[in-house]
């Protein structure tokens, strides 16, 4: 029997089934996660999915990993992942953000702001949160929500953007706290995963080959890879890569530098080398970028 690709699951698709608010295919809200778009057969994600519970009990699979979400629990999916058999009780509640990899990396300040959240998240996608912390979420949900409701605000995507920027440290602050915990009873695959990200975030500007963090992590760059790949569904590359391009994009919106000064900083071997780079991975170059 042909095996049949795995669909994808993104804003632009999600918006049909009904919504809260939205910014073009960048943001999405959704007040009934029980209409939120994760799938009952196999779907791989085209965006970043944070919600959270606020009645009734729902179960799914992500990376063929089972996973069940209750009351105050917040659920954290990134793009790429895979979602399956979503099942939930008739009396689901909860609200749903959805938001473009683009968007995301918009928000982004600089790459360690990513980390805390939606790293752990990737082996850990459902976090407990206390009542006074899940009233917090509500708060965003619902002051995102009127400021998209805004249409006629010249500065609504930079509000947006704002708040959820707060959003994603608030979640953040959370997450290192049961990180804290995790971290005592981690299995080996995770621990050289987070140990892995730890050199990227240092070393990335000027070290990006995968034999050199296999050195430093005393193990072959085909362990690396293999364990690496295992736990995140990306391979050291990938990684080493996201991370690049993210800097690049933010030094490109919030800096004045040239774009040689740019690429001088991020010790690529020249400018059009990096500019080659960057379309690679972004789709236009780096002027491009900057002027969009």
């Amino acid at each position: 029997m042909e095996k049949k690709p795995i669909l994808e699951v993104g804003i632009e698709r999600a918006k049909l089934l009904g919504n809260s608010g939205f910014i073009e295919n960048d943001i999405l809200l959704m007040d009934q996660l029980k209409d939120a778009p994760i799938p009952s057969e196999p779907r791989r994600m085209d965006m970043k999915v944070i919600a959270l519970c606020l009645k009734g009990r729902a179960q799914y699979t992500i990376d063929t990993q089972e996973q069940m979400v209750k009351r105050n629990d917040v659920l954290i999916i990134s793009e790429r992942h895979v979602l399956d058999n979503f099942m939930a009780s008739p009396d689901l509640e909860g609200l749903c953000i959805m938001v473009s990899a683009d968007f995301f990396n918009e928000i982004m300040q600089n790459v360690s702001n990513m980390s805390s959240m939606f790293l752990f998240a990737r082996t850990h996608p459902v976090v407990a949160l206390s009542q006074h912390e899940a009233d917090i979420f509500q708060r965003y949900f619902y002051t995102l929500k009127d400021r998209i409701a805004a249409v006629d605000n010249h500065f609504r995507r930079d509000l947006v953007r704002t708040l959820m920027l707060a959003m994603f440290y608030d979640l953040s602050n959370v997450i290192y706290c049961t990180q804290q915990v995790s971290d005592r009873r981690k299995s080996r695959s995770e621990a050289i995963f987070t140990r892995f990200i730890r050199l990227v975030e240092d070393h990335f500007r000027h070290e990006r080959r995968v034999g050199w963090y296999a050195e430093q992590l005393c193990m072959s760059p085909k362990y690396l890879s293999e364990t690496i790949k295992q736990v995140s569904r990306r391979s050291p590359n990938e990684w080493i890569d996201n991370y690049v391009t993210l800097e690049a994009r933010v030094l490109l919106k919030n800096t004045t530098k040239s774009i040689k000064e740019i690429a001088q900083e991020l010790h690529f071997p020249s400018q059009s080398f990096m500019g080659k780079f960057f379309k690679e991975h972004v789709g236009m170059s780096p002027s491009e970028y900057r002027k969009s």
